[in-house]
Formats: C-alpha cells, structure tokens, sequence
C-alpha cells in the first residue's frame, strides 16, 4: 500500500507554515466539498482524505510525529505497525486525542473564515462572533460649488455661501427618541442587529429589518427630527479664497457638513473653486495674456499703447518697431 502523503495531499511542501497548510486546506475543502460534488464518491473520498491530512499536520504534536514516523504513527491507535509505542516515553503520545475530531474542527475553521468575511460574524451558533451597526455614525461630507472672478484669485477674497445641511436635533439630543424616553433593545434581534437562518451545513445573516442593523428600536419617536435625531437647516459661513488658487482648488471645512448621530462627529464641507472666464484676460499658470489690436504700420513702425489692467487701472505699452503679428510682448 503505498504511504500517504499529508502535504502532497494539501499540495505544500514539508516546511509550510501554519497559514500556509490553512490556505491551502481552505481551497482544496471548498473545491471538493460534498455540497459541491453532489454523488461525486471520488471527490468525496478525496475530501475525507483532505481533511485527514489537514487534522495531523495542523497539530504541532500530531505533525512531528508525522513526520518521524509517517502515517503509521496514527494506526492501530497510534501504536504503528508494529504495535510498539512511539518516543521514549512508553505510551501513546497521542492518547486523549479524538482522530475523528478534526474533521468538525477543520470545517469550522474553514466557513468561519468564509461567512465571516461575506457577513461580518464568525460561523457557529448564537456563541459565535456577531457585528452591528452602531447608531453612532458620522455626519456626510458635503461638496460646494463656488465661482470667483480671476481679479478675486489675483487678490484674494471672502466670500459668503449658504448651503442646506443637518444638524443635531434640538429636542432629543440626537436620540431619535421622545423626550423622556430611549431606544429599546431590538426584539427581532435580541440587539445582534442581525438575524439569521440556518440551511444544510451554512449559517445565513442578514441585516434585521427592524432595527437596520443597530440592535435597537425607538418605540416612541421625536416629533421634531421623527427618530432620525437630525433635522434640516440651512447653513451661512464665510469662506476665505486664498491669493492665486488654481481653477478646482478643494478647500476643506472641517465639521461644517452634516450632523453626526448618537453622538459621532460632524462631516465636513469641501468648497471646490471655478475661476470665471474674463472679458479680456487669459491665465496661463501664473501669468494673464490679453490681445492688443495693433495696425500694420503702427507695428513696423513702433508706437505705444494704453493697455487696462486685472484692477481696473490702465498702463502704456511700448510695442517695438517690426513687432510682427501674434508676438507676445511682455510687461
């Protein structure tokens, strides 16, 4: 009969760390497990063989024998084929050990990982590991459009935005419920924030849709912000548009944008800048380009010109003799 192989089995070499055996475990089980393989005796004896190789090697114990003695350190109870104890201690180094243990123990570990991962909870009964919504959550940023002028960019300027928002409710604190009173742990629940069904070997959750996932309810609801523990408001705050800002400069407002619940923080407000097209100037970077209409023999000639400025002033440009057309002269 030839030897079994634990690591051929799992496919790693005979060094593989331990999350490298569960990797590996964890891929092969779902590849071959019965649910997948329905009728399939091949892949199910292939399973079975699997999780026998996974069991030993997982164990530090089991797999330092395994790897002194092979797979004869766990026949006829772990006495080896020839019926002799392993190790110099006379007994069973195995002994108390359950070898058809494993086989729940290593799928536990595996669709603990898998639904925990897709559902937010560990896999198991009501003692495994489950995760609700916290009715603290923070407030939403909030984006603001503002339109200045390229004079404005040049110098600097203040502007004044209104903007609708929420804030805290006034009445319940932010509660959500009527003065006087709480949320109430979620009866459908039990306060998990998630309820779950059970089909064939999975445990299912979903979000309880009684309580949204926080694991409470409000049985009596402020009437102000109706349980929601915000209300509507319109916002008035002067924005501050720094010297040469670029066309989409972002500027953030720290916890000027919607009200946070249950206690949590504000959002902020990102006010991102357009510069508006001039009449007469273009920016290039750090410079303005304006066009100067100038006639044929004025330019051959040289002449000056009066020429506006971004503040509203006038200057006079000297436009040298043979200034040929579309040539930038600068000041």
């Amino acid at each position: 009969m030839a030897a079994k192989d634990f690591y051929a089995r799992l496919g790693v070499e005979k060094g593989a760390d331990e999350a490298t055996l569960k990797t590996a475990f964890r891929k092969k089980a779902m590849e071959l497990h019965p649910d997948r393989n329905p009728g399939n005796k091949e892949a199910e004896a292939k399973f079975k063989e699997l999780n026998e190789a996974y069991d030993v090697l997982r164990d530090p114990q089991k797999r330092a024998a395994y790897d002194r003695f092979g797979a004869s350190a766990f026949e006829n109870g772990g006495r080896g084929p020839t019926g002799g104890s392993h190790g110099g201690g006379g007994g069973n180094p195995f002994e108390g050990f359950n070898q058809g243990q494993g086989f729940e123990g290593n799928f536990e570990d595996l669709f603990e990982d898998i639904m925990g991962g897709l559902f937010g909870q560990g896999f198991g009964g009501a003692g495994g590991q489950q995760t609700k919504r916290s009715r603290a959550t923070r407030g939403a940023d909030l984006r603001y459009n503002l339109e200045v002028t390229l004079a404005q960019v040049m110098s600097g300027t203040k502007a004044q935005i209104k903007y609708p928002t929420t804030k805290g409710c006034d009445t319940c604190s932010g509660l959500g419920a009527k003065k006087g009173t709480k949320p109430i742990t979620c009866g459908t629940c039990n306060g998990q924030g998630q309820v779950f069904m059970r089909q064939g070997f999975f445990q299912m959750s979903r979000t309880c849709p009684d309580c949204n996932g926080t694991g409470q309810v409000i049985k009596e609801k402020c009437p102000d912000c109706a349980g929601h523990g915000r209300t509507r408001t319109t916002k008035q705050l002067e924005v501050t548009v720094p010297v040469g800002v670029d066309e989409g400069t972002r500027l953030r407002l720290p916890g000027e944008g919607e009200a946070g619940t249950g206690g949590a923080p504000n959002g902020d407000l990102f006010v991102f800048l357009t510069v508006a097209q001039h009449p007469l100037f273009k920016r290039e970077g750090l410079n303005l380009d304006i066009t100067v209409p100038v006639g044929m023999l004025d330019a051959a000639l040289g002449v000056s010109v009066e020429i506006p400025l971004l503040n509203g002033e006038k200057t006079t440009l000297k436009i040298p003799a043979g200034t040929q057309p579309n040539e930038k002269v600068r000041l």
